[in-house]
């Protein structure tokens, strides 16, 4: 079941999930509008970058997220698709905690993208039952860019 922003603010007031900073106008109807923190563009990282046409980049969101009792998953803005960026997106296990590093190809023109730009949204899932075991692998606690 996926949750509605009014599950995601119930769920926030009783610590099932947290998103740090909070805006309530990122809210949408089944989820979150999450914003880059920075972009690596070429090995570099900037709060503002140009993005050439056939190159490869990653954002890293502003939000830091914990997910105790809840899964995620990451769907790219469709302003952004439609301008011909594609991104590997998938689950977020329940356990995560951290920023999301999220991995792009801009397939057509030139891309501007600065800090503080909503480029994809994070749905909450309800799990049926609670897992055996949480997330703890390397990304845990991220705080910026993380590759391999």
């Amino acid at each position: 079941m996926i949750l509605s922003d009014a599950d995601i603010v119930r769920a926030r007031q009783h610590d099932d999930l947290s998103i740090e900073p909070f805006d309530e106008e990122q809210l949408t109807p089944n989820g979150y509008d999450l914003s880059i923190q920075e972009i690596m563009v070429d090995g570099t990282t900037a709060a503002h970058a140009v993005v050439p046409p056939m190159t490869w980049f990653a954002v890293a969101t502003r939000e830091y997220l914990r997910l105790p009792r809840h899964a995620a998953q990451l769907w790219i803005r469709s302003s952004y698709a439609r301008r011909g960026i594609m991104a590997s997106f998938g689950k977020v296990d329940v356990g995560f905690e951290g920023t999301l590093t999220l991995a792009c190809f801009n397939t057509r023109q030139e891309l501007e993208l600065q800090q503080d730009d909503t480029f994809c949204q994070v749905v909450f899932e309800k799990m049926a039952s609670q897992p055996r075991q949480r997330y703890a692998g390397k990304y845990k606690g991220q705080q910026s860019i993380t590759l391999g």
